[in-house]
């Protein structure tokens, strides 16, 4: 092979590559609305295998696991956006030991955020660290549920 194919092929992998690289980076941290469809899924508590009461208006609900390096920032971002929030609590629940709960939320990577609503109906999805200014615009725009519960 000569060296102008063999460059050729260099050049060609390292687009591609590039090109997925910047496809994920795009949609990592996205907070994605879950549609509302006829079956709404509840999430409560005992469902995670939470003692953490969960939030009268809105719950971050963190699945991470002992080994993501995210994880820990990601923790930390959810708590300061559920304290400036009334009404909003962070949870997080560690798959390391529950992979049926990985399983059951499709929870494909770690650090994973769902966004439920007072009533516990997972409102938004976001794969990977949240974007801080995504986020607090969707807890700004969730409205108090008129099924919201106290914990």
């Amino acid at each position: 092979m000569n060296w102008t194919a063999s460059l050729a092929i260099v050049l060609g992998l390292v687009s591609i590559a590039a090109a997925l690289g910047l496809v994920w980076r795009a949609r990592t941290g996205r907070v994605r609305a879950v549609h509302v469809g006829a079956e709404v899924s509840i999430i409560r508590p005992a469902d995670v295998a939470s003692e953490a009461a969960f939030g009268q208006r809105a719950t971050l609900l963190q699945f991470s696991t002992e080994f993501c390096a995210p994880c820990r920032g990601t923790r930390v971002l959810l708590g300061e956006l559920a304290a400036d929030h009334n009404g909003v609590v962070h949870v997080d629940v560690d798959l390391t030991d529950r992979p049926d709960l990985a399983r059951r939320f499709n929870v494909m990577q770690t650090p994973t955020t769902l966004l439920l609503d007072g009533s516990g109906a997972v409102r938004a999805r976001i794969a990977g660290t949240p974007r801080r200014d995504e986020l607090r615009s969707r807890l700004d725009e969730l409205p108090w549920s008129p099924h919201a519960r106290i914990a």
